[in-house]
């Protein structure tokens, strides 16, 4: 198939050859009124423009055809340039009181101030500095030693990213701008991350102390809001026409008949006067009663978050031909209007007449609006704040196209002075992670290895080589499983990925609807994938659980098949199932591995802190998407028990044997667990 690529011109579905060709134009005057007269020459023209249109349609059909069956046609390989700054994932305000401070006056209480500073990366690699910047301050509170301070710092926050906040409390005595004129009463520090995701909404850290003062306890307390300012509203819709006048042709009446096709667009009225539409319909089946899906218009696009204001509604006759559709008619009403109006409003469209007098409109049917309610769209941390806790667990690739483990150039080859690609990618993501996980554990898991004592191939197994051992405790204990496993096995093969999503497709099913759990798989892998088809399908069944999965590419391989699984464009197609949402996110480490990966620490900081940016970016939109295609709202504040919350729900399942669709049949494996049957 390459072959035959290679010469073709896909821009317009014809052989790169065909264009070298040239048409020569019939000599002589052209006289229109005359009937054509066949020629040689002009049958030859037409043959030759039918042959390149049956080239274009049957090379687009091509097109189609390889989408359909590689599911997806990935994009040209390019290197991925480091990640720009994206938006935040919400704006917040940090609200602080403090209790307990220490007095310094001798006449009088302090009169404390809180300084709130940020740690941000200076420089570029190798010359990376963490330096201190201020973000804000709070007034000052006169004679108090448990102040609440009622101004509020903004800031943006970033799932994504490390947030390294600083907290200083100076007792202001002067007028003086300069802190180093003032007391200083206490310091703290800790992640915009540990606040957020506090368990009752609030995190309270002890101050600590210079010199003199090193007994003295005082309490910084910390909450955080979600700036919402109502951005997150928006407006549910059910409506249908009833008694629509469609056009009078009888031309267009025979033509058309019932494939009629009618849609609605929403306009927002601006403060110039000009009109923003804001959503378009799809078209519904229907000339006079037609009917439109359900559809959500936010309140912010639909009238600027004033609900009072008026917008309108037209509604159109579709003319896929000629792109100039027909106005049926339109309407004008507001957000409140339709909300305080009983259930099954019934607004006319109308029309101008047919001498263009717009101030005696005709009535040319009726908008029945079945439902209209006000929604609230939650987001990433309306679930963090109520207590959601993300659950992570770890697969490392352990086949033996990594490389000998003795050998330095090998990927799992540990160096003390350095961490290899995997410790890297291991150490990015869970140190990121684990603020959203009060236990600060892990499930830790390796595939593709022959493990002790009978040293049997198994494509999921503990890294700690012990079935009750699976889970480990913060980002240094994964690490600490993964050296102990590449130390004590014998890395083989295939490079299967079915056998581990299944496990936690299986134990996700499992997770009540409530919006308290959500498990992300993080999956390191070097090479090929094996069982290409059995990890579709299994992606496509782990897209109804609350789950999310994140590929990262270790070495240099092409990853082209890793690519398909990474469906940005279009989902994932199986067996007749389609995933319910997009849950794989893949990154190669080498976009971000090269000039810049030294034995500098600030080095490997630094890069460990590109590539979490890369890989975690997506991850609160495919919670927002779970739960809001489920209609869940965020728990409320009510913590269970940390052993009966993050205890497994599952059995501990025996190795898993090789998938069906890989090709090393001949390699010894452990009986398959039984895994329920696939939806």
């Amino acid at each position: 198939m390459k072959e035959r690529e290679k010469g073709r011109n896909w821009q317009f579905g014809i052989p790169s050859h065909w264009e070298k060709q040239s048409i020569t134009p019939m000599a002589g005057p052209i006289n229109c009124d005359a009937r054509p007269v066949p020629s040689a020459a002009g049958h030859s023209i037409y043959l030759l423009l039918l042959k390149k249109a049956l080239v274009t349609l049957f090379g687009r059909l091509h097109c189609l055809c390889c989408a359909h069956l590689f599911h997806r046609i990935p994009p040209p390989p390019q290197m991925k340039a480091l990640p720009k700054d994206r938006g935040p994932c919400a704006r917040v305000e940090l609200v602080l009181s403090a209790k307990s401070l220490a007095d310094r006056d001798l006449f009088s209480k302090s009169d404390p101030i809180c300084l709130v500073e940020e740690s941000v990366q200076r420089g570029t690699p190798p010359n990376l500095q963490n330096v201190f910047v201020e973000i804000g301050r709070t007034e000052r509170i006169k004679n108090s030693l448990n102040p609440r301070w009622s101004k509020k710092i903004l800031l943006s926050y970033y799932f994504e990213s490390k947030q390294h906040l600083r907290f200083n409390i100076y007792d202001i005595d002067s007028e003086s701008d300069e802190l180093s004129k003032h007391d200083f009463l206490g310091r703290c520090e800790c992640e915009l991350a540990d606040i957020v995701s506090a368990p009752d909404g609030a995190l309270s850290l002890p101050l600590n102390y210079f010199r003199d003062l090193p007994n003295q306890s005082g309490l910084l307390t910390i909450c955080a809001e979600e700036v919402d300012d109502g951005q997150r509203e928006s407006v549910h819709f059910v409506c249908h026409g009833i008694g629509l006048k469609q056009s009078q042709s009888l031309l267009n009446s025979f033509c058309m008949g019932k494939r009629k096709r009618t849609f609605l667009e929403l306009y927002r009225l601006m403060d110039n006067g000009s009109r923003l539409m804001v959503h378009r319909t799809e078209n519904a089946r229907g000339a006079h009663n037609p009917e439109w899906k359900p559809f959500e218009v936010s309140v912010r696009h639909l009238c600027a978050g004033e609900k009072d204001r008026q917008f309108v509604v037209e509604c159109y006759e579709l003319r896929e031909a000629s792109g100039k559709h027909r106005l049926v008619g339109f309407l004008s009403t507001s957000v409140n209007a339709l909300l305080n109006a009983p259930k099954g409003l019934r607004l006319e469209l109308l029309k101008a007449d047919k001498k263009g007098h717009s101030d005696h409109p005709k009535a040319v049917g009726t908008v029945h609006f079945l439902e209209v309610r006000l929604q609230r769209e939650h987001s990433f941390l309306d679930f963090v704040s109520r207590g959601m806790q993300l659950e992570f667990a770890v697969s490392v690739d352990l086949t033996a196209s990594n490389g000998e483990v003795t050998r330095p150039s090998s990927l799992h080859h540990i160096d003390a002075q350095r961490l290899n690609q995997y410790e890297c990618a291991i150490s990015a993501v869970l140190e990121i992670c684990e603020h959203y996980n009060r236990t600060k554990q892990f499930e830790a898991y390796g595939f593709g290895a022959k493990i002790p004592p009978a040293y049997a191939v198994s494509h999921m197994f503990p890294l700690r080589l012990n079935n009750f051992e699976r889970i480990v405790h913060g980002v240094s204990g994964v690490l600490d499983a993964y050296r102990c496993a590449v130390v004590n096995t014998q890395l083989f093969g295939p490079t299967n990925f079915a056998p581990t999503i299944r496990e936690f497709v299986y134990k996700t099913s499992k997770f009540p609807r409530d919006g308290s759990r959500y498990q992300v798989l993080l999956i390191l892998t070097d090479g090929v994938i094996t069982d290409m088809h059995s990890t579709i399908r299994t992606i496509v069944d782990a897209s109804h659980q609350p789950m999310s999965i994140i590929i990262i590419g270790i070495g240099n391989d092409e990853f082209t098949k890793m690519d398909a699984l990474d469906a940005d464009n279009c989902l994932l197609f199986a067996d007749g199932h389609t995933a319910a949402r997009d849950i794989v996110q893949f990154v190669p480490f080498r976009d971000f591995f090269g000039a810049g990966w030294t034995q500098n620490a600030s080095d490997q900081e630094y890069l460990k802190s590109v590539l979490a940016k890369e890989v975690l970016a997506e991850l609160p939109d495919q919670v927002c998407s779970f739960m809001k295609s489920h209609n869940i709202s965020p728990p409320l504040r009510t913590p269970q028990p940390v052993h009966q919350q993050f205890a497994p729900p599952y059995p501990i399942l025996p190795a898993t044997a090789i998938a069906d669709d890989t090709p090393h049949k001949q390699m010894h494996a452990s009986p398959p667990p039984p895994y329920p049957p696939n939806g």
